[in-house]
């Protein structure tokens, strides 16, 4: 494991465990909250009453997508924090520096290997980011 304190550790998964308490209640809201096709649409819908329901729906599962994408990166930091292996980068096996850590407790890469999997993932949006 990187060579992070006790302190550091633990003040990285307090922020870890808040994280995830906020996405978990923001997740259950969207789902509740979150309106049906039939219920934007009118019965007989033109073409604009269907393009704004489509859009609203879209919008809503996009942002479920991402909070449940978030949530799986913070689980898989945890494990890495079980493991042993939290703060060290998954590519090359360097220290992610605590700083960075810090700003994005997810982080998997360092900067460099960070950067480096953005250029060669064009579909992006996976993981932590920089």
């Amino acid at each position: 494991m990187s060579n992070l304190s006790e302190g550091q550790l633990a003040e990285l998964k307090r922020m870890l465990d808040g994280r995830y308490k906020e996405l978990s209640e923001e997740l259950h809201r969207e789902v509740n909250g979150q309106d049906d096709y039939l219920d934007l649409a009118t019965e007989v819908p033109d073409p604009g009453d269907s393009s704004f329901a489509n859009l609203s729906v879209d919008l809503g599962n996009a942002a479920i997508t991402r909070d449940i994408s978030e949530l799986r990166a913070i689980e898989a930091a945890r494990s890495r924090m079980e493991n042993g292996t939290y703060g060290d980068c998954v590519n090359c096996e360097t220290e992610i520096p605590y700083e960075r850590l810090k700003v994005q407790p997810t982080a998997e890469r360092c900067a460099p290997c960070q950067e480096a999997w953005e250029k060669s993932h064009a579909e992006g949006g996976r993981g932590a980011t920089m």
